[in-house]
């Protein structure tokens, strides 16, 4: 298998490709297959998908699901922690890495974009920015992350906002750009 991407930057080959010829087959290789493998299976079957995305290289914590419907485009360049959520008809478009700590949930077709275009190269050279999501936060549906964010635990993305810069730990993001609406008042947990 060809190794993850996470430079900050990839870099052209001949021709002005970012990615070798190794790497693009790699990727026609894990679409037929979590197209054959995962794509129609029921919603329970989250540990079959696990195994599925931890065989093409990806990091994948105990009890995390990731829905049939997400659209990965390089396992070995996902990090999921215990107990993750990713909903139906999300976009990992981890060309950069990205990383999502334990307990958060990703939204049903949000976007955690990872990569960009450097606009100063007249050949848009593509540009490795990594993600980082912390521990119980919550990216709310149809919301984009941009390349490069980091979100600080338990910060909250509202519905359909677009995050460009840092989110602040406890922090509830809305809008396009995103900002910062107020702080989450948690609760203490109910006894056990």
């Amino acid at each position: 298998m060809t190794q993850p991407l996470d430079a900050s930057r990839a870099r052209p080959l001949e021709g002005g490709a970012s990615f070798s010829l190794g790497n693009r087959l790699f990727r026609v290789v894990w679409m037929a297959a979590w197209l054959i493998l995962a794509r129609f299976t029921p919603p329970p079957l989250h540990g079959w998908r696990r195994l599925v995305l931890r065989a093409f290289g990806a990091q994948i914590g105990g009890g995390a699901r990731v829905h049939a419907s997400v659209s990965i485009w390089h396992p070995g360049n996902l990090d999921l922690g215990d107990q993750v959520l990713i909903g139906p008809g999300v976009r990992l478009y981890n060309q950069g890495r990205i990383t999502v700590g334990p307990r958060t949930v990703i939204s049903q077709r949000a976007h955690i974009c990872a990569s960009t275009h450097d606009v100063n190269d007249p050949h848009f050279q593509l540009q490795l920015r990594p993600i980082t999501i912390g521990a119980q936060c919550w990216i709310a549906a149809e919301a984009f992350v941009g390349p490069g964010v980091t979100m600080h635990d338990r910060a909250v993305l509202a519905a359909r906002g677009a995050l460009f810069g840092d989110a602040e730990a406890d922090g509830i993001y809305a809008g396009n750009p995103a900002a910062l609406l107020k702080k989450r008042q948690l609760r203490a947990a109910d006894p056990a």
